[in-house]
């Protein structure tokens, strides 16, 4: 039986961080994130604000960190949804400074507390 390979692009790279979200392998998001940066594909908030979520369930406040900073480097604006999901996981992980800091941030940058 013939395999056939999916097509990489955004749709189907962000419907697989979305899975990995759900299925709490925040380790996978993030290497299919890192695999559409190298490989050219069109990287969004909507698929960053995912992998953040992933690493979110994972409880890795400092990878959920990263994508956020990264985000203006490769021109990509955040959002409430990042925002949230980023100090959801300080929060959790009692990173009450940081949480205080994300929240600055927010109110500097006019985004919108939901």
């Amino acid at each position: 039986m013939a395999q056939r390979m999916l097509e990489r692009n955004a749709i189907t790279c962000s419907t697989a961080i979305s899975a990995c979200k759900s299925s709490g392998q925040w380790d996978q998001a993030l290497r299919i994130l890192g695999m559409m940066a190298r490989g050219k594909v069109e990287l969004n908030c909507m698929t960053c604000n995912t992998a953040i979520s992933a690493c979110e369930k994972g409880g890795k406040w400092g990878k959920a960190l990263q994508l956020l900073v990264a985000m203006p480097q490769a021109s990509m604006k955040s959002n409430t949804i990042t925002f949230s999901a980023a100090i959801s996981v300080c929060e959790k992980s009692g990173r009450w400074e940081t949480v205080t800091r994300l929240r600055g941030v927010m109110a500097r940058r006019q985004v919108e507390c939901s």
